[in-house]
Parts: structure tokens; C-alpha cells; sequence
């Protein structure tokens, strides 16, 4: 199978809330609510360093894929 990059999801649980899943490593949500993002998986210390030049460019790419998904849904 392959698994796009990102994929959008939401939950019943938490109506109000958008999550963006990022599918390759680093895999993380994030929550358009608030912003806030959870890294769901282990980072070894080395690649902790990094990481977070890498999180930047992830988070734009994010909300790009949220822009281009919601102009989708607007067609």
C-alpha cells in the first residue's frame, strides 16, 4: 500500500478539533486548534538535534496540505 504523506482526520471525541497525521518519520499530529503537535514515535538522540529544522519544514508542508485539501472541499 502506499500511504500518502499526510492525512487529515478528526475525532467524535473532540468535535471542534482538526488533526493533520504525518505518515513518515518523524511521525506526528498535529491539532489545527491549538497548534499543538505530538510526536508518536521514539527519536534517537542523535536525530534529536535535527529534528527540529526538520519539524519546521514539516509543520509548513502541513498546513500547505490543509490549504490545498480545504480549496478541494470548497470545489
Amino acid at each position: 500500500m502506499d500511504l500518502p504523506k499526510f492525512v487529515l482526520a478528526d475525532n467524535t471525541d473532540h468535535p471542534e478539533d482538526i488533526f493533520i497525521i504525518h505518515l513518515e518519520y518523524p511521525r506526528f499530529i498535529i491539532n489545527l486548534k491549538d497548534d499543538e503537535v505530538e510526536i508518536i514515535e521514539e527519536v534517537d538522540a542523535e536525530d534529536e538535534k535535527d529534528l527540529e529544522t526538520e519539524m519546521e519544514k514539516l509543520i509548513e508542508l502541513a498546513g500547505a496540505f490543509y490549504d490545498r485539501e480545504m480549496e478541494r472541499y470548497e470545489e
